[in-house]
């Protein structure tokens, strides 16, 4: 009874209290909503942050991975897009991988020149597109590829690991690439940077069964620390992206703090099988509700940073299945992966979006026509760099 009479006393006789109680209840939404891990990022950055706030609450902006360097049947053509060959428009955000930049290569993981993407990152940005990038960068403790799951290799490139010098040389050359991501007017392109990417999952070095999330925490920080402080980077926007998680818990057991993060993700795929629709629907709504809640939490824009149904064998999947779940939850945007067509590999054809002829282009351009899914157009209309 003493410390409520205290308390009110104290907020009857203070103007100065109650102004900072109100402060206090709409700060998480009013002041703190577009606070970002880099205070110095560049103003059209900041502006397309603020962007994704605004964009979750009208819709979701649909894009593809490596969309302007090839296709089905096709590559290296310019102005085309699978995407923009069946409904008359490009995407609205734009994926790329940077792998093998690290080794002074030419050409990316997926063999695409370097110097092909940074004009179609500057062609998608002129379109008033977004922009992503990730980074399946090889093993730096043993020489592999991203998939060599040798435990201690988070551990190597930490500072005084036996690798860091090596890793920050890698992180140089990734400021190299991403420092010259220019207009022709010299004004740096922001990019939504996504390292790291499916942390929860066990296939990459960097994954929850090759460190721990001590070690996970400390690589994130530092490399961010790194791009922004040291090399003064201040056009990216850090995505946070998981694989499966079963609880708010699980997907926060890595997460490095609201400073060190501007974006929640994470990517989840459909694949064949007896009950593959219905594991889909089951996994993608508990996540996207989990998801969400953390969202409101944290004051995070949200996105599903991958996502698609290789072959897309269901003629019907963008209206029944992926439309349902993207109006349901806010989303600042969700991407598909590649059109890479016949892999002589595995004797299969791999593409995640429709192409013309494919027996899901029908039902592609009614998902098109959704005013909540945003492309090319709708994304020019919202001017989110203005």
């Amino acid at each position: 009874m003493v410390w409520n009479n205290f308390w009110f006393r104290f907020l009857n006789n203070s103007r100065i209290s109650i102004l900072l109680v109100l402060l206090f209840l709409v700060a998480p939404v009013s002041v703190f909503a577009q606070i970002m891990v880099d205070a110095r990022a560049t103003p059209l950055t900041k502006k397309a942050y603020a962007s994704l706030f605004e964009i979750q609450k009208r819709g979701v902006v649909f894009g593809h991975q490596d969309d302007l360097a090839y296709g089905v049947g096709w590559k290296y053509i310019d102005g085309n897009s699978d995407i923009k060959l069946i409904t008359g428009e490009y995407p609205g955000i734009y994926g790329w991988d940077i792998a093998h930049i690290e080794k002074k290569s030419t050409t990316n993981i997926d063999k695409v020149p370097f110097d092909k993407i940074k004009r179609y990152i500057v062609e998608g940005f002129d379109r008033g597109g977004l922009i992503t990038i990730s980074w399946h960068a090889p093993n730096p403790l043993t020489g592999g590829d991203a998939w060599d799951t040798t435990h201690g290799t988070v551990a190597s490139i930490l500072p005084n690991g036996q690798k860091h010098q090596q890793y920050i040389q890698w992180l140089d050359r990734v400021t190299a690439f991403l420092q010259a991501l220019k207009t022709k007017e010299g004004i740096q392109i922001p990019i939504l940077f996504r390292p790291f990417h499916e942390l929860t999952g066990n296939w990459f070095w960097w994954c929850k069964n090759s460190c721990s999330p001590d070690e996970f925490k400390q690589l994130w920080r530092f490399t961010v620390s790194y791009l922004r402080d040291k090399r003064q980077l201040h056009h990216l926007i850090y995505v946070y992206n998981t694989a499966d998680f079963g609880s708010s818990t699980e997907f926060l057991e890595r997460y490095p703090g609201d400073e060190w993060v501007d974006v929640l993700s994470f990517d989840r795929y459909q694949f064949e099988g007896k009950n593959g629709t219905a594991l889909f629907n089951e996994v993608m709504t508990n996540q996207l509700t989990i998801l969400n809640q953390v969202a409101i939490q944290k004051n995070k824009p949200v996105a599903l940073a991958e996502t698609g149904y290789e072959a897309i064998p269901d003629p019907t999947w963008w209206t029944t299945t992926l439309y349902p779940l993207l109006k349901k939850y806010p989303l600042a945007f969700v991407l598909v992966w590649r059109n890479h067509g016949f892999m002589p590999s595995t004797g299969k054809m791999h593409h995640y979006a429709p192409y013309p002829g494919h027996l899901s282009e029908a039902d592609f351009k009614k998902f098109h026509s959704f005013p909540e899914i945003f492309f090319e157009t709708k994304i020019r209309e919202l001017k989110i760099y203005e």
